[in-house]
């Protein structure tokens, strides 16, 4: 009998067990260029100190001056990345159970992105390219904020035709169970985000979207909302899901009630209820369950011993898919979320220590 309950057990670890490329993420490749730097730097480039923007040309100059005037540190970055990076380093073993795509160039900045997933263990196929350089984002940190400035260059250049859609690389797209995609990325290619969506959808598989940045909702909502139908797990900040009730006429400001809202809009797998998690910084977290709302306090932290807050929403995500990949309870995955971000908080960028320490 006690030999029939090991064996179980044993049975029940190995089913449980993340296999490789069973996590799929899709996304912009950056190497984030980040310093603390003062108020007049951000005033002068027209700059909110906790907001995410695609660089103008306004902003060209930042990108040297940065360099030139603070001590920075470069970190391989891009939201999805860090996401699939941070859910990597969750499940330790095995490795590569986290595949990535996104777009880079033949140069310098690309190859520490390659050298960086190579050593979280994160299995990247990246596209690479001559026509553009590898992506950059600024953060610009003041006091525990952070305003990042996003130069896709490369990372704006993903190619379906050109990537996705090679045979080799679909076999890794349909080899997953779960599917990443932060909102970023529907400014660069709708189309490979819908190809990955449907396939989700159509295989009853778990298709995951960030709303990422106020400005996704506002002005690539038709993008967003023509993805939203595939969408099982939907992730947002407190700021983002507001622009997101603004945008969709939801009339309220009530964070629970745009989170039912959200829930409520049109899907085509019917076999799952969407899932709507909302993060609100120090505050708790919110996700819907049914027709419910559910609150998690997230984990106390002392103000000084907070660095900086860059990474933290990518972390949580990351943190909330290692454990979704594994079929683990919903709470579970939430518990899984504000461990990681509030490790990350405590470094610089979205770094990590060598192992988790996550039960």
């Amino acid at each position: 009998h006690v030999w029939d309950n090991a064996r179980h057990k044993t049975l029940q670890l190995l089913q449980n067990k993340p296999f490789p490329n069973s996590l799929f993420g899709m996304g912009n490749p950056l190497l984030d260029i980040s310093a603390v730097v003062d108020k007049d730097f951000l005033e002068k480039y027209g700059l909110k100190p906790n907001d995410q923007i695609l660089a103008e040309d306004k902003h060209k100059a930042l990108f040297e001056e940065i360099v030139k005037k603070f001590k920075v540190e470069y970190h391989a970055g891009g939201a999805t990345q860090n996401s699939i990076k941070i859910a990597q380093w969750m499940i330790q073993d095995p490795h590569k159970v986290c595949t990535f795509f996104g777009c880079i160039g033949e140069d310098k900045f690309g190859e520490i992105l390659k050298q960086k997933a190579d050593e979280a263990h994160v299995d990247a196929y990246y596209y690479e390219q001559t026509e553009e350089p590898t992506g950059t984002c600024a953060a610009c940190i003041t006091g525990d904020n952070r305003s990042l400035v996003a130069n896709l260059a490369a990372a704006n250049c993903y190619k379906k035709d050109k990537h996705l859609d090679l045979k080799e690389n679909w076999k890794l797209v349909e080899k997953a169970k779960v599917y990443y995609i932060a909102g970023f990325f529907l400014t660069v290619s709708l189309e490979s985000i819908l190809k990955v969506a449907k396939h989700a959808s159509e295989n009853n598989k778990l298709f995951t979207l960030n709303l990422s940045a106020p400005f996704i909702s506002q002005f690539f909502k038709d993008a967003l909302m023509e993805v939203m139908p595939y969408v099982d797990v939907l992730f947002g900040n407190e700021m983002e899901a507001a622009t997101f009730s603004k945008e969709q006429g939801f009339q309220t400001e009530d964070i629970e009630e745009i989170a039912k809202k959200a829930e409520a809009l049109p899907k085509v797998n019917k076999k799952r209820p969407r899932i709507v998690v909302f993060t609100q910084g120090k505050d708790g977290t919110i996700m819907t369950k049914g027709d419910k709302v559910e609150t998690f306090p997230v984990l106390k932290i002392d103000q000084k011993d907070i660095v900086d807050t860059n990474g933290a929403g990518d972390a949580f995500v990351g943190g909330f898919l290692s454990e979704l990949v594994q079929d683990k309870e919903l709470e579970q995955c939430v518990k899984a979320g504000h461990y990681a971000a509030n490790v990350i908080i405590r470094r610089a960028g979205c770094t990590f220590p060598e192992k988790p320490d996550f039960h």
